[in-house]
C-alpha cells in the first residue's frame, strides 16, 4: 500500500474527502508535497502557526528540551521550568486578575476546565453560550458549541445550556443569579470572523458582573496577535474573568491554558483535591516551543504589522464574485454567493500552489489565516491566485 491508502485504512477518518496532502516539509509560510511542490499557505494549521512553521527559536526550543527531559509526572506535582516561565511571560502580557495559568494539551480541553471552575467558584450550573459560537468538539465544548447540526447526533449532553444569539442586547436579559458563567469568542471563528460590536461586549462584561457571573472569553484563534493586539479583547476595553488559550500557544506543538486568577483557580485544590487534573496538559516540551514562539512574537514585530498586511489584503481582493470580506487583522472571511462556489476556488487555489479552507457555520466563506510572519510579497501572490480562481469559475 502507499503513503495515500495506508492513510485511508488506517487514520480515523472524519471527512469523506479529506484534502489527503501528503507533507513532507514546512517552512516558514509554506507546504511541501512527497512531489516536491510548493503551497503557500493561507491557514497556518487554522491559525497555529502564528510565528511560521518551524521557527528557528522555536525548533530550538524543542530541541534543548528534549535533551533535558520529557514527561516526568502528572501536571501540577512537579516544578518544571517550561511551565513556569511561560506562565510566568503569559501573565505579564495580562492583566493584573489574569495570573494563575492551567495548561491543558488543547483549547477544547481548556474549555473544559473553564466549565467546572465557573461550576465551582459560583455554585451555579447554568451556562449561556452563543449561536454560531465553536469552543471544542468534546463532550462539554460541544453542549456549548452553537450550532444544533453539530451537536444533534451526541445528545444527551450538557444541561442546563441556553444558546442565546450573539452580539444582541436583548440576549444580556438572560444573564441572571442563577447562571455560573457566560462563555463568548471575543471574535467569533467559525461563523466567519464575526466581531462584536464594543457596546456589546462593554454590556455582557457589566452584566456578567452584576450577577456575579464569570466571563469567559474564548481566545483559542483570536490571541496571539491574529487581530492586531496580543489579545483581541484589549481592543475592547474589558477583562474576562477567565481566557481561554490554544491553537498558537504552543508555536506549533499541542498546547492549551485557562487562565484565572489565583484565588479562583484555588477553588480547583479541595473539595475535592485534584478538582482538574491531567497527565500530560503543559507538557514541558511543548511548553518550552510555546515560550519561544510568544518571545519572537513579542519582540520580533509580527504583531506590529498585522493591520498593515490586512489592509494589503482588502485592497487586493477586490472582485464582483466576492460578496464580502470581514476582517479582524490578519484573519479574514471571504464570502461567495454559496459554498459549491467557494470550494471551487478553494480546490482552484490548491492547484496553484494556495492553502486556503472555509469555515464550519459559514462554508460560503473562504479563510485567510496565514502565519503573521507573511509577507507583502506573498501577500500579492495570494491575492493574484485567489482572484485568478474567481476569473476561472
Amino acid at each position: 500500500m502507499n503513503q495515500r491508502a495506508l492513510f485511508l485504512h488506517h487514520v480515523a477518518q472524519t471527512s469523506a474527502a479529506p484534502l489527503a496532502l501528503e507533507i513532507t516539509r514546512a517552512d516558514g509560510c509554506f507546504l511541501y508535497d512527497a512531489a516536491g511542490k510548493e503551497y503557500l499557505d493561507l491557514i497556518g494549521g487554522i491559525s497555529v502557526c502564528n510565528t511560521g512553521h518551524r521557527h528557528p527559536a522555536v525548533i530550538a526550543a524543542i530541541k534543548e528540551q528534549a535533551d533535558k527531559y520529557l514527561h516526568v509526572l502528572v501536571y501540577g506535582e512537579f516544578i518544571q521550568s517550561p511551565q513556569v516561565q511561560y506562565a510566568k511571560l503569559l501573565a505579564d502580557h495580562l492583566p493584573a486578575s489574569l495570573n494563575s495559568v492551567y495548561f491543558t494539551n488543547s483549547g477544547a480541553e481548556a474549555t473544559e476546565g473553564a466549565m467546572k471552575l465557573a461550576k465551582r467558584v459560583t455554585g451555579r450550573t447554568q451556562i449561556i453560550a452563543f449561536k454560531n459560537a465553536y469552543h471544542g468538539s468534546t463532550q462539554g465544548a460541544l453542549s456549548v458549541m452553537g450550532d444544533e447540526y453539530w451537536r444533534n447526533a451526541f445528545r444527551p449532553l450538557l444541561p442546563d445550556i441556553l444558546h442565546l444569539d450573539y452580539n444582541a442586547m436583548a440576549s444580556l436579559d438572560f444573564i441572571s443569579n442563577k447562571t455560573a458563567c457566560v462563555i463568548a469568542e471575543t471574535v467569533q471563528a467559525e461563523s466567519g470572523v464575526m466581531a462584536p460590536s464594543p457596546a456589546w461586549l462593554l454590556a455582557l462584561r457589566k452584566k456578567c458582573s452584576e450577577h456575579g457571573v464569570l466571563l469567559v472569553l474564548d481566545e483559542i484563534q483570536a490571541g496571539f496577535g491574529r487581530t492586531g493586539s496580543v489579545w483581541a479583547f484589549e481592543q475592547f476595553n474589558i477583562v474576562p474573568d477567565i481566557l481561554l488559550l490554544g491553537k498558537a500557544l504552543g508555536a506549533g506543538m499541542p498546547l492549551g491554558a485557562f487562565i484565572a486568577d489565583r484565588s479562583l483557580m484555588r477553588t480547583l485544590t479541595e473539595n475535592p483535591v485534584l478538582g482538574h487534573i491531567t497527565t500530560f496538559g503543559g507538557h514541558p516540551v511543548s511548553c518550552a516551543a510555546g515560550l519561544a514562539g510568544f518571545k519572537a512574537l513579542i519582540h520580533e514585530g509580527y504583531i506590529l504589522s498585522v493591520k498593515q498586511k490586512e489592509a494589503v489584503f482588502k485592497n487586493l481582493l477586490v472582485h464582483p464574485r466576492i460578496r464580502e470580506i470581514r476582517a479582524a487583522g490578519l484573519w479574514m472571511a471571504l464570502e461567495f454567493d454559496s459554498f459549491e462556489i467557494n470550494k471551487k476556488i478553494i480546490d482552484r487555489c490548491l492547484e496553484n500552489g494556495l492553502l486556503t479552507d472555509w469555515f464550519l457555520f459559514a462554508p460560503q466563506c473562504l479563510r485567510i489565516a496565514p502565519p503573521l510572519t507573511i509577507s507583502d510579497q506573498q501577500i500579492e501572490t495570494a491575492c493574484r491566485v485567489i482572484l485568478d480562481a474567481c476569473n476561472s469559475i
